[in-house]
């Protein structure tokens, strides 16, 4: 099973404040919209997520189709695969993607020690 590129998304509580300390370690803005209230900064291989006022927890993010610079690859395991190869182990997923569907879609599974890990397909 490949999930794909990893980040570790963030919720941050006032998002200039956490850009400007990203930047100090040298991140720079990769994707996102301040005005939106999210920014994606990229170190090298090393990506992190900026959301204020999204969601609760940190999460552990990993997009199925994407290398680390969200270029679409061209041999991939799709979400609804990853989400068969989860379910045939016993493991429980918190939000599912319709079987059925193609293209986007994501689903969510809590790991042990309670840290949300998402499985974001964008291809």
């Amino acid at each position: 099973m490949t999930l794909g590129a990893f980040s570790i998304s963030l919720n941050v509580k006032n998002l200039q404040a956490s850009k400007q300390f990203y930047e100090t370690l040298g991140f720079t803005v990769f994707a996102g919209n301040e005005t939106k209230n999210y920014l994606i900064m990229k170190n090298g291989t090393a990506l992190i997520g900026l959301f204020q006022g999204m969601f609760e927890n940190n999460i552990l993010t990993f997009n199925p189709g994407w290398d680390q610079d969200a270029n679409t690859l061209k041999n991939f395991d799709d979400v609804r695969a990853i989400q068969k190869q989860l379910k045939s182990k016993n493991i429980t997923l918190t939000s599912e993607v319709d079987e059925t569907s193609s293209g986007p879609g994501n689903i969510i599974v809590i790991d042990p020690d309670g840290n949300p890990i998402l499985i974001d397909q964008h291809v």
